[in-house]
């Protein structure tokens, strides 16, 4: 006996997902006027909606628009919905921090509508439920953010732990090909698998499609950008297995000889030192965030003048910032502003650093250039507030 259950991401929403929780509540409610699990007193048949829902469920037969978006609000059973608004949970919210609440719920219900396509397209039962719309949501997430870790509680026999898997992975491996490919070979159930495929390839496609043509700004992070970095290591080992080297027989005016320095032996040592810590915190900072830091804490105090790529800063500055340690993630979060500007959530680093600043550091002035930075930007009423309310403290 094996089961096995994704518990949580290792990353969390910067703003509140208001939109994925409007749905879930919207489901929820749903089910609680549309669920009357009974029997038809015609033909004893069980029946699990109110004879009044029943023309909402998708009828591939003679199907109506309407269904291809009501289907997907509807639920044949507790642990139906339960199951469905936990997988929305666990991967919708940071899919609608990245798109937003409209977009968001453009690909939610752009989602119920592809896979009830599928659906339709292959089968010729009625379907309810919001697996269709949630493997969408859960195939943009795997395109959004396909490095970051999801730990997964598992129960083989007597064995029970956790273990922290790509999110790559274990969504394309376990939830994609396993859960809707293989398992129903062995299994056969009343499960509506091409629904789900059909949610997951639009989910995949969609998110794939607009981060190429930059509707969604990409990150080095995302499959897309993934994707370009392996057709250029592609590309450049197909060049040279011909025997070209592009970076010899270039033409040049003359020949510049350039002295050789050698290093002293300290300077040597400090340099491998250096590097065995840049690799340390690469290697651990998906695995053990703890670990990774203190790492950085070691670096910095051998050359602050080391810089960590965007993402890795950023989870670094946080999880200083959560182990108290002030100063030292004030000057992570500075470094981060100064290097990385143009990151599209800068106004929460503004209003983290300037917290920092007011509450902890004692720093009044910074406090107040980075509050008042955040407050040009920031769009979530309830940051907004706390912003101005450090503001207003300040200028007492």
């Amino acid at each position: 006996m094996l089961f096995v259950l994704p518990i949580r991401t290792s990353i969390r929403p910067w703003r509140t997902p208001y939109a994925n929780y409007a749905l879930i509540i919207a489901n929820a409610l749903i089910f609680l006027l549309t669920y009357w699990p009974h029997k038809n007193p015609l033909t004893g048949a069980g029946e699990v909606l109110r004879p009044a829902a029943m023309q909402f469920m998708l009828t591939p037969l003679r199907p109506h628009l309407w269904q291809f978006v009501s289907y997907a609000f509807l639920h044949s059973s507790i642990m139906h919905i339960a199951g469905n608004m936990f997988f929305l949970y666990l991967f919708g919210n940071n899919v609608n921090d990245k798109l937003g609440h409209i977009g968001y719920l453009c690909l939610y219900l752009a989602g119920a509508v592809f896979s009830g396509i599928g659906h339709t397209l292959l089968n010729s039962n009625p379907v309810i439920g919001a697996s269709g719309a949630v493997a969408a949501v859960t195939g943009a997430y795997l395109v959004l953010f396909p490095q970051t870790l999801i730990t997964v509680f598992y129960w083989f026999f007597y064995f029970i732990d956790t273990i922290e898997l790509s999110a790559l992975y274990f969504i394309a491996f376990k939830l994609i090909v396993w859960d809707n490919i293989v398992e129903p070979r062995f299994s056969p159930s009343a499960i509506a698998y091409s629904a789900h495929l059909a949610g997951y390839a639009f989910g995949i496609s969609a998110m794939l499609g607009m981060l190429a043509i930059g509707l969604i700004d990409s990150s080095r992070f995302d499959l897309w950008a993934m994707i370009k970095r392996w057709n250029q290591r592609r590309r450049y080992r197909d060049v040279v297995s011909d025997g070209y080297d592009p970076f010899a027989g270039l033409p040049t005016a003359k020949q510049i000889k350039v002295k050789e320095v050698k290093k002293t032996t300290e300077q040597q040592q400090q340099e491998e030192r250096i590097k065995h810590l840049r690799n340390e915190i690469t290697s651990r900072i998906q695995h053990y965030l703890p670990a990774a830091t203190e790492a950085y804490l070691d670096l910095i105090a051998i050359d602050n003048e080391q810089i960590l790529p965007r993402q890795h800063l950023l989870d670094i500055a946080n999880q200083l910032a959560s182990e108290s340690k002030h100063a030292e993630s004030a000057q992570a979060y500075e470094k981060f502003l100064t290097h990385y500007s143009n990151y599209e959530y800068v106004e929460q680093v503004e209003l983290m650093v300037g917290i920092l600043y007011s509450r902890y550091l004692n720093k009044p002035e910074l406090a107040i250039k980075h509050l008042q930075a955040a407050a040009q930007k920031l769009s979530d009423q309830g940051q907004l507030k706390m912003c101005n309310d450090e503001l207003a403290k300040l200028h007492k």
